[in-house]
């Protein structure tokens, strides 16, 4: 599904240069539930934002669903991410001034989909989530759980092939951290391919392969 190839991202100021990532080679096959760890700074954002095509590489190529996708326009990514990817946050980044409903509906009206399809989508995804309940509220009056049962069920409202999840846990207190993660197993296991960035041993082993990053570099993977 996805290929990197010497995959490199250096951000440059007037003054500064900094390689975030360093020559990553890294495959990701269909299906698969794949954490990233690492300290603070050592790339793991910045490689999942490359692999949600939200930024270019510096280097390297990147080949997703069969296409190079390295030196997209940022137009050309978003049609190609629109459908294909979904994003789980950890701050949730819903929108307040909408209602549950319409922070889920707002990808499927980006993509053009009938008010119709809209609607039964939507809903399907709530009920997946176990929000439907709360769907015409707005996200102020949720608890933080809540929120990221929302902003998982947008983000497998378009169906996509794979759902990128950074630090998705947290935000919340154990309880609701375990449901999130049990959430996004589930996802998994239904055969969503699911990319996690986490600090958490515990979410990790959850996870059927692991890699730890250090200095914009794959440092050691394993698998279960």
């Amino acid at each position: 599904m996805i290929k990197a190839i010497s995959l490199t991202k250096v951000f440059r100021t007037e003054s500064v240069e900094t390689t975030a990532l360093n020559g990553i080679n890294l495959e990701i096959n269909e299906g698969e539930f794949l954490a990233i760890m690492g300290p603070s700074g050592c790339g793991k954002s910045t490689l999942l934002n490359l692999l949600g095509l939200l930024d270019n590489p510096t280097d390297g190529e990147l080949w997703f669903l069969g296409q190079e996708v390295s030196q997209y326009t940022e137009n050309s990514r978003t049609d190609l991410r629109n459908g294909n990817i979904g994003f789980v946050f950890q701050s949730f980044n819903l929108i307040d001034e909408l209602t549950v409903f319409e922070n889920v509906e707002l990808p499927l009206l980006y993509a053009g989909v009938s008010v119709k399809e809209r609607v039964e989508r939507v809903n399907a995804a709530l009920d997946r989530m176990q929000i439907a309940h709360r769907s015409e509220h707005f996200p102020q009056q949720l608890s933080g759980g809540q929120q990221q049962r929302v902003a998982i069920a947008r983000a497998i409202v378009t169906n996509p092939h794979i759902v990128l999840a950074d630090e998705p846990t947290g935000n919340l207190d154990s309880v609701n951290g375990n449901d999130v993660m049990n959430l996004l197993t589930e996802l998994n296991r239904k055969g969503t391919t699911v990319v996690m960035v986490t600090h958490s041993e515990e979410n990790a082993r959850m996870a059927g392969r692991l890699i730890r990053m250090i200095d914009g570099n794959i440092l050691t993977e394993s698998r279960k």
